[in-house]
Formats: structure tokens, C-alpha cells, sequence
């Protein structure tokens, strides 16, 4: 990616990822592709985050590279060793509160040092706003990275919406099962066929004042109010809502799938030992994924923070069981509500010459496999954007958040997907599992997967939108 080169150690950026798995990997491969642009980059985590990459990856995963750094903050909650995503609603409540502070503190400081290049920009998270605040208080640019998709970001707008049309706040909870959910809304621009339970979760409350419906709600408002937006999408994928959300603040800059714009980048030993990945992954299973035949294992992975009841789990199980398709499932010791994950020996001897099962893998390696033919996910974005890039078809459980309007998609406006309910049953998961390794659907599904792969190439291949786009977002946002 040359056409913009610059000189190393002429600008510098300071990333300031949401502390959660999700939102630190794009963060972390857009800070790659900025410094492969002659950026020097100070990335900042929170203490709490820093120490699981520590303990995830070795302290040479934040050593190695004099222009690409690591800083922390403090998040406010209270000191931990437990290798999990932190309670977000407690997350983002500490981080409103505790964080504008010591990030001040730290921009000025290396603003004060001869070791590093002044700060040229801020780049943000969209639900970090704090990292706005500050670059405004000390007149410094930002731009702000917001990290669902598109329609996920439009969502989050209309919260205000919803309240000025007196459907929120819901009088009572009983809204979650007398068909409320089931509810068309046609007039959010751009998002046609939904129906409010395909509206990012954090809506559905009795209390304006709950902290993930007024966090959400107003970090996506205030991103408005910076000099840029980045969203990790393509044009072609997102174009209506796309249309409508450049009417509202125009200075929108496509750059995704971000994995496959790095691809353009030369990466050396130092910088592929850059690592954001919070877990120990598991390398053998792709060994074992070489042994399967093309098209044939359905890879089941519910994400860094979902969790579920101890008996969706065993349904989930059995529901793999029972396909009789070779599958590779990845749980994470946290991902049952406040338990450990037990899977019984009975299920193990039925599943042992065709399951795999494991804590965490190498995801983007694991869906570009040729032997991976569906891909069972929790739908969010960034598992979203990389199985399109990938050509992978989905089977969707959404859980939480935008996860719920990726879904709608998915099944509908992309046509790559089928939902699994949210009640899930093992007889549901095994016919669903069938129906798309055998059925008349999968061979469509998997064709509009490729297509749309394709689309995801053009888009980050040299002339295309996203690669042109993030060629303008250093020109003009970045060098000020």
C-alpha cells in the first residue's frame, strides 16, 4: 500500500480499543495496517486487559517493535485474575467514570516525550468516547472506530427514536412474550423487514436510565460529533444503510473486511508477533481439520462474551451429536452462566471420531479451512465480516447487542444464513445442521457466501472502495 507512504516516526496515532475481544482485534489489525503507513503507534488497554494479553501471549507480545507500543489505563473496577471478558454493564459504567482522567494523563505525557513522535491523531473506539473528549480538551483530531456493522451503528441511532415514539421504555416485562418483539418497524432508514426484536438488544428495557441502553445510545449519537467514522464493512455489502447514514454525517470511511486490506501490507516477523488475541489458542485443530473432507465440518465458535444456560449447552451438544457431521466446537471455560462447562463422558464416546472440541482457536485460519462448510455463530461482527470474507454460510444464535440485527441480515438482505432459536433444542440444531451440509438450501447459501467473498476481495483489492477509502482516511482525516 504505497501510494501514501510516509516517513516512520513523522505521524502518531493513539488506538484506544473497548476492552473486550471483539472490539481490541479490529482495533489492533487497523492499527497494523496505520503503522504500515509510517504511523508510530501507541495502543492503550485497560490494566485489567493488559495483563490477560501477558498472560495469553508472553511479555514479547508487547515488546519487539520501537515504534509500536503499549500503554495502560486504569478502568476503575476493582483488581482480577479471572482469564474472562469483565462484566460489561459494570465495564461501561466504570469507564464513563474513571477513564477521561488517566487517558489525559497519558496523551500529555507522551506529548511531553522526546522518545516519540508528537500525537497527530486519536483513534478511538465508538463506545470509548472518552478518547473524544480528551482529544478535544487538548486539540488534537479524532477519529472514532466504530466496530459492529453498519446497520448495527443504525440501530444504536435510533435509540432516541424509539423513546420519542413512546415505544421505549416497555411498561413492563412482559413485552418479551406477548408478540411485542414480533413488531414491524419499517422507518429506520435503510434497514427494511425489521421487526423490533431484530433491534440491538440493549432496547429492550422498563428504564431509560438502564446503563447499557443509555451508554449505547448516546456513545453512537456522540460519535457524530467527531471528525470521522471508520466502519469495518464494504460498500457494496452494507450499501443502502450505508446511503442513509452518509446523509446523516457524511465523513464515513468504509475500510473492511480490515483482514483482508492487511493482506496488501508486508508483514515482518515483529509485526505478525503482534497479537490482540486475550485467550491461548489451540493450533492442533487445524491438523485435524486437515484429516476432514471439503465442505463437510460445521465449525461452532459463540464468541469472547455470550454465554448460555447449562442446558442450552448440553442441547447444543447433543443437537452436534445427533447430526452425525464432524464439527469443531470451541467452549470457553466461561461460557456457561456462572458455572464451569461439564460435558459428559457419554457425549465425548459418541462424538469422538468425527468432534473436536477445545477453548479457543485462530478463528480467520479455522473459516478459511476448506474442510469448514457452515459455520454455527453467535453473529457477531467480527465473526460476521470474516466468515463473508471467507465464504463461509452461517447458521445464526444471536445472543445479545447488534449480534440480533447481524442476524436479520444474514438470513435475509445477504441471504447466507438460517437462525437457530433462541430456545435452542438438540432435534432443531441436528436438522438445521443437516439441511445445511445436505440440504437443497446449502448449495444456494453456499454459492451467495462465495459471491459475496468475492465482493469482500474487489472491495480491499488495490483500486477497490475500501482500499481507496482507507488511502483518503490517511490523506485527510489522519494528516491534519
Amino acid at each position: 500500500m504505497g501510494s501514501t507512504q510516509l516517513r516512520a516516526k513523522e505521524l502518531h496515532a493513539v488506538c484506544v480499543p473497548f476492552p473486550a475481544q471483539g472490539h481490541v482485534n479490529p482495533m489492533m489489525q487497523l492499527a497494523k495496517l496505520l503503522y504500515s503507513k509510517g504511523f508510530h503507534i501507541t495502543f492503550v488497554n485497560t490494566e485489567f486487559n493488559h495483563q490477560r494479553l501477558i498472560r495469553s501471549r508472553g511479555s514479547d507480545s508487547i515488546e519487539g517493535l520501537p515504534d509500536f507500543q503499549f500503554a495502560i489505563i486504569p478502568d476503575g473496577l476493582p483488581p482480577s485474575d479471572e482469564d474472562a471478558t469483565q462484566d460489561v454493564p459494570s465495564l461501561c459504567y466504570s469507564i464513563r467514570k474513571t477513564c477521561l482522567g488517566p487517558f489525559k494523563e497519558l496523551v500529555t505525557k507522551l506529548n511531553s516525550s522526546f522518545q516519540v513522535p508528537h500525537i497527530t491523531c486519536i483513534v478511538c473506539d465508538g463506545i470509548m468516547g472518552f478518547g473524544r473528549e480528551a482529544a478535544k480538551e487538548l486539540g488534537i483530531p479524532v477519529v472514532q472506530f466504530w466496530t459492529t456493522s453498519a446497520c448495527g451503528f443504525m440501530g444504536y441511532l435510533q435509540y432516541s427514536e424509539f423513546v420519542k415514539r413512546g415505544i421505549v421504555p416497555f411498561k413492563d416485562e412482559s413485552f418479551m412474550q406477548d408478540g411485542t418483539l414480533d413488531k414491524p418497524i419499517d422507518w429506520i432508514p435503510g434497514m427494511k423487514n425489521m421487526r423490533l426484536k431484530d433491534i440491538p438488544s440493549f432496547i429492550r428495557v422498563t428504564n431509560v436510565n438502564d446503563i447499557m441502553f443509555d451508554y449505547v445510545g448516546s456513545e453512537a449519537q456522540n460519535c457524530l460529533k467527531s471528525s470521522a467514522i471508520i466502519l469495518n464493512t464494504f460498500d457494496e455489502f452494507e450499501r443502502q444503510v450505508l446511503e442513509e447514514l452518509s446523509v446523516m454525517f457524511p465523513d464515513i470511511y468504509t475500510i473492511g473486511p480490515l483482514a483482508l486490506l492487511g493482506r496488501h501490507v508486508p508483514e515482518s516477523k515483529l509485526v505478525k508477533s503482534l497479537s490482540s488475541g486475550l485467550w491461548k489458542e489451540d493450533a492442533k485443530c487445524l491438523e485435524w481439520l486437515d484429516k476432514q473432507k471439503q465442505d463437510s465440518v460445521v465449525y461452532v465458535n459463540y464468541g469472547s462474551i455470550a454465554v448460555m444456560t447449562d442446558q442450552h449447552l448440553i442441547e447444543l451438544a447433543w443437537g452436534l451429536a445427533n447430526s452425525k457431521h464432524h464439527f469443531l466446537w470451541i467452549v470457553r471455560p466461561d461460557v456457561v452462566k456462572g458455572d464451569s462447562v461439564v460435558l459428559l463422558q457419554d457425549f465425548f464416546e459418541e462424538i469422538k471420531d468425527r468432534g473436536y472440541v477445545t477453548s479457543w482457536c485462530p478463528q480467520e485460519q479455522v473459516l478459511a479451512h476448506p474442510s469448514v462448510g457452515v459455520f454455527l455463530t453467535h453473529g457477531g461482527w467480527n465473526s460476521t465480516i470474516e466468515t463473508i470474507s471467507e465464504g463461509v454460510p452461517v447458521l445464526c444464535w444471536p445472543f445479545r447487542g447488534d449480534q440480533l440485527t447481524n442476524c436479520r441480515f444474514l438470513c435475509t438482505d445477504w441471504g447466507i444464513g438460517m437462525e437457530v432459536n433462541k430456545d435452542v433444542k438438540r432435534d432443531e440444531i441436528e436438522a438445521l445442521v443437516k439441511e445445511m451440509l445436505e440440504g437443497e438450501k446449502c448449495m444456494k447459501m453456499r454459492q451467495t457466501a462465495r459471491e459475496w467473498k468475492k465482493k469482500a476481495i474487489e472491495a480491499t483489492d488495490i483500486g477497490g472502495s475500501s482500499y481507496n477509502n482507507f488511502e483518503r482516511l490517511i490523506k485527510v482525516a489522519l494528516h491534519k
